[in-house]
């Protein structure tokens, strides 16, 4: 004789696993903002659509090298970033969702390395430069990501926010000593 609630107690442990599992792979952001004295569109130029090119030069202890992997820049394009022992991984590949050059914004999706796979499921930033009201600029980073079952963060936000800050810092010092360089 078939018991239903016999049947939903041996149902239950497994379900309430899925449940746990599926809370811990929730999905979870961070927001971050640098202020610049530089403009935005120069700024954005180097530290987003160019960083590519410029951080092996301006970063070497950081970025080892970086390319393009698909595409000419636009939406869709991948570009790579091959990094030294500074950082916690060898690679991390990004493919850009959005762009819209003249406001300063673009949205991209981590598609390889940089913990894809290990800690993270799923990661993407929303980077928007803003001309501030004394000529420089307001970076505002925005950054989303599912975390593996069973991952937790630590320092991990506060590394990113870091690593955020020094890229917009790099990009920075260039254009100041180069005040020439992307105008």
């Amino acid at each position: 004789q078939r018991n239903p609630l016999t049947e939903l107690i041996s149902f239950a442990p497994a379900r309430l696993n899925q449940l746990i599992t599926a809370a811990m792979a929730s999905t979870n952001s961070w927001t971050h903002e640098i202020e610049s004295p530089v403009a935005a569109p120069r700024l954005f130029r180097v530290g987003v659509m160019d960083w590519h090119t410029l951080a092996p030069k301006l970063a070497p202890h950081i970025v080892a090298s970086a390319h393009p992997v698909e595409g000419e820049g636009g939406i869709g394009s991948v570009r790579q970033f091959n990094f030294t022992s500074a950082m916690p991984f060898s690679v991390m590949k990004e493919r850009l969702e959005f762009l819209d050059a003249e406001k300063c914004e673009c949205k991209s999706t981590l598609i390889e390395g940089g913990g894809i796979g290990t800690a993270i499921e799923t990661a993407t930033s929303h980077i928007k430069v803003e001309p501030a009201a004394s000529g420089g600029s307001l970076v505002k980073v925005d950054s989303t990501y599912k975390l593996l079952p069973g991952v937790e963060v630590n320092d991990e936000i506060t590394k990113a926010k870091e690593s955020v800050t020094a890229i917009f810092k790099a990009a920075e010092a260039y254009l100041i000593a180069n005040p020439d360089a992307y105008n």
